[in-house]
């Protein structure tokens, strides 16, 4: 009998104190709502910018003419840049709704912010090797050093590449608040019934 009355009353106050938490954190949740949204809309703004460098990348002199299209790498940056721009649109608007988050829209969140972190990631990544590749030469394949002939290309391939870098940041943060949003979900184990039963045991080794 005590310990169903204890059970109740540890009820009663956890309720409490969820609905004095949701209450209290209501604010808290739209300010996140809005960091959520700007940090969605940044990266969108700095892909578009590398877009726009890479896109205009292009020389010509005496030695030849060198386009980013000429290369895989710069091609699938471009394309990453673009995707990705896209996204942090749709996403922040999604984002900027006050609507309740739901189980769903938190893993589809979470899953597809993995997703746009490691394109962009490849995308620099990739492209940083071919810039290095472009600036040091590779004598074992009696590849010359590029960017002796063409710095002005290697200059703006080594601007948008650094700007996409930039983009790899907000996503990382993004992926760790879209990380937080679905696992405080998932309640924790409970303990009150163990503490109880535990509690019962006790009672009948102290009474026998």
């Amino acid at each position: 009998m005590m310990a169903d009355k204890r059970g109740s009353t540890m009820e009663i106050m956890g309720s409490a104190t969820r609905d004095g938490g949701e209450e209290a954190g209501s604010g808290g949740t739209s300010g996140m709502r809005t960091v959520e949204t700007l940090l969605r809309l940044l990266p969108m703004g700095l892909c578009i910018v590398a877009l726009l460098v890479m896109l205009k990348n292009v020389q010509t002199n005496e030695f030849g003419s060198l386009s980013y299209s000429n290369l895989g790498a710069f091609r699938y940056l471009v394309h990453a840049n673009g995707v990705c721009a896209g996204y942090s649109l749709l996403t922040a608007v999604v984002a900027g709704m006050p609507r309740r988050s739901t189980m769903s829209r938190a893993w589809t969140f979470f899953l597809l912010d993995q997703f746009l972190t490691y394109i962009i990631l490849g995308a620099g990544a990739v492209s940083t090797e071919v810039v290095y590749l472009a600036y040091k030469g590779d004598q074992a394949v009696t590849w010359s050093e590029a960017c002796d002939s063409f710095g002005g290309f290697c200059r703006r391939a080594v601007a948008s590449i650094a700007i996409t870098f930039a983009v790899v940041l907000c996503y990382a943060a993004l992926s760790l608040i879209s990380s937080y949003r679905l696992f405080s979900k998932y309640d924790a184990p409970p303990v009150h019934a163990h503490s109880s039963t535990k509690g019962i045991e006790n009672d009948a080794v102290f009474h026998n």
